[in-house]
């Protein structure tokens, strides 16, 4: 069940306030929302991911001096534009958008920028063979009394079997979790504060153009790139950030946008260190691999969308949407498959798979029609290391713990941090930015 399939469902078990603007949103949307809140320093950000890059852009328009410092030799984070592959741009990386109540969904109505409602249908691999339904309801995670256990356990412990297997695990990765370690109880939960909408629409063009066009554009003189910061000390009145060359830049302010994944691999020295409930927090936030595998054919002989494969649980088409004609499906690819998927080795074995699978769907189609593919494996990326965070067993108010800012210096944005049911978005992380910038303007002490 992907975002739109559980907003519509939550909708008739009468959780229809899902549907109702956050007060974050509906406070972000007034002109005066930052009205007699002012701030003279010099605010870091560390990371130009889409909340590095909202922040800077906030800041910018509120005339407050800032600097952006990347990791990588490109910015935009997990948003990423392919250009030549197709005779249509691609989206290395996030590329759906989730609703349009948002502060991105008014970035959209503001420029006009070019949106199509994704619908598609699907189809569903079960007992090999592609079915329009299955067989019983798999819909069992989004209602009654659910448990803090994995998807995996919950899906036995309700009578599925091998044959659901891969069915519960697309079910996970549109978490971008792997089953086994996905939360019944409190993935439910976090999705009872989703109130962006409960349509999906794909870009014309690209997600990252529309944030590259309208944001980067306006701020692209304060981004620093191939920037590694590797110590931030904010022991003293200003903070001193240190990257791997040493050169160091003084704030008043750290917004930390990094994703979790980094976080949690202490890759950053902190001093002093950061409180113990900090870093615990951290490690309750999940991020598995995520992997991306664009796939060019000659004629189109699949469906818009394929559940449930061995291989690859969810793959879609990329023309849908788009101006260009090139044949292009997408298996999106999460969890532990993304982890097998890396494990073979070679970029010829993963795509050999991946055809073998689709193969056996349309009877040998895929290999007769095959023309090129191009491989994003998120999981490989030094400053990413996986696809986007999910609830863990256990997780409780982690995102709350983990996106505190502490001693009214160092603040934390980004998709992993959004406390409203939004994280895992694009538009959930450009609400962190901004929230963050809010919260530096206001004084915020933790």
């Amino acid at each position: 069940m992907n975002r739109k399939d559980f907003l519509i469902q939550t909708t008739k078990l009468g959780l229809g306030s899902l549907l109702i603007p956050s007060t974050l949103l509906s406070a972000c949307r007034k002109d005066n929302f930052f009205e007699g809140l002012n701030f003279s320093g010099k605010v870091i950000i560390i990371g130009a991911g889409a909340a590095g890059l909202y922040a800077g852009y906030i800041l910018k328009s509120k005339g407050i001096d800032f600097q952006i410092l990347e990791a990588a030799s490109n910015y935009g984070g997990r948003l990423g534009q392919i250009n030549g592959f197709a005779d249509y741009p691609l989206d290395s990386g996030a590329q759906w958008l989730h609703g349009r109540n948002s502060l991105v969904g008014d970035l959209i109505a503001k420029t006009s920028t070019k949106i199509t409602l994704d619908d598609s249908g699907e189809k569903f691999w079960f007992n090999n063979q592609l079915v329009d339904v299955l067989p019983k309801n798999t819909d069992i995670f989004s209602s009654g009394k659910l448990p803090d256990v994995s998807f995996k356990d919950y899906a036995i412990s309700k009578g599925f079997d091998d044959q659901y297997k891969y069915i519960v695990e697309n079910r996970a990765g549109d978490q971008g979790a792997a089953a086994k370690n996905l939360s019944v109880y409190f993935n439910h939960l976090e999705e009872e504060n989703w109130s962006s909408g409960e349509d999906d629409f794909k870009f014309q063009k690209t997600y990252f153009d529309l944030i590259n066009q309208n944001i980067v554009n306006v701020i692209r003189d304060k981004i620093n790139l191939n920037c590694i910061v590797s110590q931030i000390d904010y022991s003293q009145n200003k903070i001193k950030v240190t990257d791997s060359n040493n050169n160091i830049y003084d704030a008043d302010k750290v917004i930390i946008t990094i994703p979790i994944t980094i976080l949690k691999e202490n890759l950053i020295e902190f001093i002093p260190t950061l409180p113990i409930e900090k870093t615990n927090s951290f490690s309750k936030i999940g991020m598995d691999p995520g992997m991306k595998v664009f796939l060019k054919f000659n004629n189109k002989f699949f469906d818009q969308n394929i559940i449930g494969g061995s291989i690859c649980a969810a793959y879609a088409d990329e023309q849908i949407g788009k101006s260009g004609n090139d044949h292009i499906l997408l298996a999106f690819i999460m969890g532990d498959q993304a982890s097998y998927l890396t494990s073979l080795g070679s970029d010829s074995q993963i795509i050999n798979k991946l055809l073998e699978e689709l193969d056996l769907m349309y009877n040998g189609e895929a290999t007769a029609s095959f023309i090129d593919a191009h491989i994003v494996d998120w999981t490989s990326n030094p400053f990413i290391k996986g696809a986007y965070s999910y609830s863990t067993i256990g997780i409780g108010n982690a995102r709350e713990i983990a996106s505190a800012p502490i001693n009214n210096k160092l603040f934390f944005a980004g998709e992993a941090m959004n406390t409203n049911g939004h994280h895992q978005t694009v538009h959930g992380a450009v609400e962190t930015g901004y929230r963050e910038v809010r919260n530096i303007l206001k004084g915020v002490s933790k």
